[in-house]
């Protein structure tokens, strides 16, 4: 059986070593103590299917399936509104139905009256991220893979058929190597001396909020601002607000910009009755966008034993099962069950 190493602990690393793990003796490696640390830890984890461009829309519906076996989706539907002169509405709310302004509050009972359009989709679900990992992880672990924690990658060199992959405990050997290494995929690449990719991550920020106005939030949609400044969801009683920033950054540990957040409440407030009086919390994470703004699967054109699993931006979770399944599927040089423009849309050689 091959050996293959995949670098990254995410949902994107996680679910490709699942898949791969049905043909291969797979290695997951991950720099933090724990898995999902980063991005996958900070994620809105919505599953939304008409979410980001065509190709990812592919990717969403070939994963559904996937999401509702593992028992990972609950009904949350996403509303979405505008203010007066907003140009756009139509192209933003594509594949929703427009509502009235009274039907949204009486969906979302804080909207206010700078709401002069409103749009819905009841086809939008919470995804419990947690046990969508841990199930990914558990199924490595059953094929009899290792999922290895606070293993950060120090060197990576092709020793002849094999790739050697050095952490400060331990040597890695494998016949082929996975980059799902998220914010740090281009890193990883270059220190494989493969040509990056231009991967760029992304802070996207987070404030947790009492409940607004004492309502009880539990059956709120998600809540989303038309052009995209700021947007809003139940979780555990409280209230998230971001404010949708997309700021480019280096690969790290993020945190949230105290004037990113106060700026993006500030057009939150706008839109609602009940005032922002106090933040409980904050936090930030990366997406992390190839230019083209569409994930990168496959094997790379000059070294094919390399392979990326990267650019997931904010949909890894609604993509993973078909993430997944593609990179399984070019790995092993089976006919891949999604489509070949989105294969080919994909693929690290359009670069």
């Amino acid at each position: 059986m091959s050996r293959i190493v995949v670098i990254g602990g995410g949902i994107a690393g996680l679910s490709a070593a699942a898949a791969l793990s049905e043909d291969a003796e797979v290695t997951l490696l991950e720099g933090e103590r724990a898995v999902g640390y980063h991005a996958s830890g900070r994620s809105a984890a919505m599953y939304f299917d008409s979410y980001g461009n065509e190709t990812v829309w592919a990717l969403n519906r070939g994963s559904r399936a996937g999401l509702e076996a593992a028992g990972v989706l609950s009904p949350r539907g996403v509303l979405m509104v505008a203010p007066m002169g907003f140009e756009g509405f139509e192209d933003a709310a594509q594949g929703m139905a427009e509502i009235g302004v009274a039907e949204a509050q009486e969906r979302v009972p804080i909207l206010g009256p700078a709401v002069a359009r409103a749009a819905w989709i009841e086809e939008a679900f919470d995804i419990d991220t947690d046990l969508l990992l841990q199930g990914f992880a558990k199924a490595v672990r059953a094929a009899g893979g290792r999922v290895v924690t606070g293993a950060s990658v120090t060197s990576i060199v092709r020793d002849g058929a094999v790739w050697r992959v050095e952490t400060a405990e331990e040597t890695f050997v494998a016949e082929r190597l996975v980059n799902a290494a998220g914010a740090w995929a281009d890193g990883i690449a270059a220190m494989a001396g493969i040509a990056p990719k231009g991967i760029q991550p992304y802070r996207r920020s987070m404030a947790r909020l009492p409940a607004p106005g004492g309502h009880d939030v539990t059956g709120w949609p998600f809540l989303l601002d038309a052009g995209e400044t700021w947007y809003a969801k139940p979780d555990a009683g409280k209230w998230l607000v971001s404010p949708a920033d997309e700021d480019p950054v280096e690969a790290q540990d993020a945190w949230a910009d105290d004037m990113v957040l106060a700026e993006g409440l500030a057009r939150y407030e706008a839109m609602v009755t009940a005032p922002v009086t106090r933040v409980e919390g904050s936090w930030a994470g990366l997406r992390s966008f190839a230019p083209d703004r569409t994930p990168v699967l496959g094997p790379d054109p000059a070294e094919p034993s390399f392979i990326w699993c990267a650019g997931q931006g904010g949909y890894g979770f609604q993509t993973s099962f078909a993430a997944a399944r593609l990179v399984a599927d070019l790995v092993f040089r089976r006919a891949p069950t999604l489509a070949e423009e989105a294969v080919n849309a994909l693929s690290p050689g359009r670069f």
